[in-house]
């Protein structure tokens, strides 16, 4: 299926290669990755353009997997973060990668989408219809073993009034290869707001299960986890260039500080208490031995 048949499709395997492997090199990074040689002509355009904190057009109008007309808005409640991804369902290869490395990720957290956050995926190709849809969500679903999913997880399609505009909003690059018959695209997970902002980029088609619970957690703003995730997400900030949280040292020297004068201040209050209470005893035994003589 990806065997190259000409010196055009040669290069371009190469080069789809290295984004697949490695992700889209930040636009907006001040050390971007040095390139031997200029992207072929036709993965120009084609990758990933960094807005943080961009807000999406949630009056975008799509058809989810039943059929029913549906407003992107309509997935975004308060408290509740969403994953957005962009797909396409014919897609022969990098887009199951992606979903299925995101369903294997999932699976290590006890949270379930619709639980405490929402999924969202948008096919950027206008030809697919919600047939399409509602057949790739029951095989996601079955995949991921939990039924329950099925209420947080939303295959969408729609025409590219709507598609365009959101794919711009985030910096999704794709674009239609007629020699290979397919979208060249990248893989990423955009990560966004309860009130529909992005923030966080996540690439590549495997995911560490810490770092889209932090995630989560991040774009939440607290509103979601444990105590443990909100000091977790102290101790640790997203690394770029890892692609990961990564944890940070002063912050981590700044919380066992915190944590030792606790300590310290509980150890101290207890050992006042009960020379307070011996000194008390010892005061209440003299005055029993003065009324006995």
């Amino acid at each position: 299926l990806l065997r190259p048949r000409s010196k055009t499709e040669v290069s371009l395997f190469f080069a789809c290669g290295l984004l697949w492997t490695a992700g889209m090199n930040d636009a907006h990074s001040q050390t971007p990755a040095p390139r031997a040689e200029p992207l072929p002509e036709e993965l120009e355009g084609v990758g990933i353009t960094e807005y943080p904190n961009a807000q999406i057009n949630l009056d975008l109008e799509f058809v989810d997997e039943d059929g029913t007309k549906v407003k992107l808005g309509d997935y975004f409640k308060p408290g509740k973060p969403v994953f957005l991804t962009l797909n396409y369902y014919r897609c022969p290869m990098l887009c199951s990668l992606q979903l299925n490395g995101l369903i294997e990720a999932l699976g290590n957290l006890s949270w379930t989408p619709g639980d405490k956050f929402e999924m969202v995926t948008v096919s950027f190709d206008p030809t697919e219809g919600p047939n399409l849809a509602k057949l790739k969500k029951q095989n996601y679903i079955k995949e991921f073993g939990r039924p329950e999913a099925a209420a947080g997880w939303h295959f969408l399609t729609g025409k590219n009034s709507a598609i365009k505009p959101l794919a711009d909003s985030v910096g999704f690059g794709y674009k239609w290869n007629d020699e290979r018959n397919e979208y060249m695209h990248a893989a990423a997970i955009f990560v966004c707001t309860p009130d529909g902002r992005v923030s966080r980029y996540l690439y590549g088609v495997m995911y560490d299960p810490k770092t889209i619970r932090l995630s989560l957690v991040e774009a939440s703003k607290g509103g979601i986890g444990s105590p443990l995730d909100q000091i977790l997400l102290y101790c640790y900030q997203y690394d770029p260039d890892s692609r990961s949280y990564a944890p940070v040292a002063l912050n981590i020297m700044r919380l066992g500080g915190g944590a030792t004068l606790v300590v310290l201040g509980i150890t101290l209050s207890a050992l006042f208490l009960r020379g307070a209470s011996r000194r008390r005893t010892q005061l209440q035994g003299d005055h029993h031995d003065d009324g006995d003589r």
